[in-house]
C-alpha cells in the first residue's frame, strides 16, 4: 500500500504482518499488527521473522543491504558501510568490544566489515547505535555496478536540503551537517565533544531514547543516566561537582512519555560548568520548538516528520553560532564530517522538506484533538502529551504559533489485561517509527526495552503503554477508530512481556 492508501486502508490486521509501510522497497516501517507479533519480533521467533521482508533499517538489515554484504564479503558474517573511515571504525569496535576478528573488505569501491558469528553481534551494535549505515537506495545502486561518483546535481540537492534546514533552525547553511540517519547526527555530536575533551564522560538528562544512551555507553567514555525529570537539575548539579562532563544529551520532549528537561534552567547551569548541551528535537520538530537559545548542538532525524512518507533515512547536526563553544565544536564536527547521506535519499528528503511546515500544522491539530479526547475517555488511565507533561519546560522553548506535536502515549485502564486487546482492535497502521503522514501505533516500551521492562517501570515508563504517532487522516475518523479499540474487551488478554534485568 502506498503512503496515500495507508491513510484510508491501514495495515492493522493479522494478515498484514510484515507488510512494508508504505509499499516501497525503501520503507522504514513494517506492520506488527498484534501484541504477540511485537513479542515475536523481539524474541526473533521464526513465525514472525519469516514474514518480515524489511523493517526499520538500523534494527532489521534490509535485503538489499544483505545482498551487498554478500557481494563484498561472500558467505562471511558482514555488513557494508558508507566509507572506509566508518568501516575501519566499525572493525575497531568489533575487535575492542568482542575480541573477534574483523576485516575491512573493498569491492568495486564499496566497503564492508567481515567477522565471525560472535563478532557479528558487535558489528550490528555499531550499525544500530551509530546509525552509520548504508541505505537501501545506496545498496541498490551499488549492486547494479560500480559507483564512481555522485551524478551532476547531487551536490546541489544536498545544498538545497541544507538551505531548507537552515531556514527551519534560523541558522546559516554552513552550520548544517547532513548525516545518513538521526543517530549518526548524535554520534557526530558525541565525537565532537570527545574531540574537545578526550576521556571525559557524558550524561543523559531524562528518560532516554534507547540508542542515544547506548551510544554514549558503548562508543563514548560513559553515559551517566539522570532519568528523573523531577530531580534532574539537582542531580546534575551534584554530578558536576563530583566529576567533569564532556557534554549532556537530552530530548525535548522525550520518548515515549513526552517529558522535557527545562533548557532555560539547565542551559545556564551547564555553561557555568563548561558543559555543552546537545538537544534532540525529533519529536517536537523545529516547527514547534526553538532550542537555539540553549542548545550548543542540535541532532535531529529527517526520517520522521520532515520526510513524512516513511521511505527515506537521513539526519542532520546543527552547530549553534550562539554557543560559547561554537568555534571549537564546529571545527571538531567539520574535521570528521563526510558527506554520507546518499544522494538519492537526499533527493527524496529535499523534495518533501518544502511541505513539512504545512504538514506539521495539520499533525499538531490532529495530535492535540486526539490527546484531549483520550484524556477524557473513561477507558484511559493516563495520557502523556507535551501540553501537560513538564508543560513549563516545553512552553519555554515553544515557538509562537508552534504546537505540541503529533506524538502521544496512553495507558488503557487495567492495562495489564486490556492493552493487547486495545492495540489489536486499533484500526491504524502498527509498527516502528513515527512522523509518517499515516498514523502509526506501537507498544513502544515493549519494543524498545523488551529486556529491561522492570527497569523501565521504575523510571515511570509503563510496559503496557501504547504510543501513537498521529497522522493526517480525518481526525473524526481517527477518533472513531480509537473509540472502537477502547470498547470493553470481548475476551480479556494478558498484555505484558517478560521481566528483564536492569541495564
Amino acid at each position: 500500500m502506498s503512503e496515500v492508501d495507508l491513510l484510508v486502508r491501514p495495515a492493522w490486521q493479522a494478515a498484514d504482518l510484515g507488510r512494508p509501510m508504505p509499499a516501497s522497497p525503501h520503507a522504514v516501517s513494517m506492520s506488527l499488527p498484534r501484541w504477540a507479533d511485537v513479542v515475536g519480533y523481539e524474541e526473533k521467533t521464526p513465525e514472525v521473522m519469516r514474514r518480515l521482508t524489511s523493517g526499520y533499517p538500523r534494527f532489521l538489515i534490509h535485503p538489499l543491504v544483505q545482498a551487498l554484504a554478500r557481494q563484498i564479503a561472500g558467505a562471511r558474517p558482514a555488513l557494508p558501510f558508507p566509507s572506509m573511515t566508518v568501516a575501519r571504525r566499525a572493525a575497531d569496535f568489533v575487535r575492542r568490544s568482542s575480541g573477534a576478528p574483523a576485516e575491512v573488505m573493498v569491492r568495486d569501491g564499496a566497503c564492508a566489515v567481515a567477522t565471525d558469528d560472535p563478532g557479528f553481534l558487535s558489528l550490528k551494535a555499531f550499525w544500530q547505535h551509530t546509525g552509520l549505515i548504508v541505505s537501501s537506495r545506496e545498496a541498490q545502486a551499488r549492486l547494479a555496478g560500480p559507483v564512481q561518483s555522485a551524478p551532476d546535481g547531487a551536490a546541489e540537492v544536498r545544498r538545497a536540503l541544507r538551505r531548507h534546514l537552515a531556514g527551519f533552525y534560523d541558522c546559516p547553511e554552513e552550520d548544517v551537517f547532513l548525516t545518513p540517519t538521526g543517530m549518526a547526527a548524535q554520534f557526530a555530536a558525541l565525537r565532537a565533544v570527545q574531540r574537545r575533551l578526550p576521556g571525559v564522560p557524558t550524561a543523559q538528562l531524562g528518560f532516554p531514547y534507547v540508542d542515544t544512551l547506548k551510544l554514549q555507553q558503548k562508543l563514548g567514555v560513559d553515559g551517566i543516566l539522570l532519568h528523573n525529570f523531577d530531580t534532574v537539575e539537582h542531580d546534575l548539579h551534584d554530578l558536576m561537582h563530583r566529576e567533569r562532563l564532556a557534554a549532556c544529551f537530552c530530548e525535548i520532549p522525550g520518548n515515549p512519555v513526552l517529558r522535557s528537561v527545562d533548557a532555560t534552567r539547565i542551559g545556564p547551569l551547564l555553561r557555568a560548568h563548561d558543559v555543552p548541551l546537545i538537544v534532540d528535537d525529533v519529536v517536537a520538530t523545529p516547527f514547534n520548538i526553538n532550542v537555539m537559545g540553549h542548545a550548543d548542538l542540535v541532532a535531529t532525524s529527517l526520517t520522521k516528520f520532515v520526510v513524512g512518507r516513511g521511505d527515506a533515512m537521513g539526519g542532520a547536526l546543527i552547530c549553534n553560532r550562539r554557543s560559547p563553544w561554537y568555534a571549537a565544536l564546529r571545527q571538531a564536527v567539520e574535521a570528521e564530517h563526510e558527506e554520507l547521506l546518499w544522494w538519492e535519499d537526499a533527493v527524496v528528503i529535499e523534495g518533501e522538506a518544502g511541505g513539512f511546515p504545512e504538514r506539521m500544522r495539520r499533525h499538531n491539530a490532529n495530535g492535540l484533538l486526539l490527546a484531549e479526547r483520550l484524556r477524557k475517555h473513561p477507558g484511559v488511565e493516563r495520557v502523556w502529551y507535551p501540553k501537560w507533561e513538564t508543560a513549563e519546560a516545553y512552553e519555554a522553548v515553544r515557538r509562537p504559533g508552534g504546537g505540541w506535536g503529533a506524538l502521544l502515549s496512553f495507558l488503557p485502564r487495567d492495562a495489564a489485561v486490556r492493552s493487547a486487546g486495545v492495540y489489536e482492535r486499533l484500526a491504524v497502521c502498527k509498527g516502528p517509527s513515527l512522523g509518517t503522514t499515516f498514523t502509526l501505533a506501537c507498544p513502544f516500551t515493549l519494543m524498545a526495552h523488551y529486556t529491561e521492562l522492570d527497569w523501565a517501570d521504575t523510571c515511570g515508563v509503563p510496559r503496557n503503554l501504547i504510543r501513537l504517532s498521529v497522522g493526517l487522516e480525518d481526525p473524526e475518523d481517527l477518533w472513531r477508530r480509537l473509540e472502537t479499540a477502547l470498547a470493553p474487551d470481548p475476551v480479556s488478554r494478558q498484555g505484558v512481556g517478560p521481566p528483564g534485568p536492569r541495564p
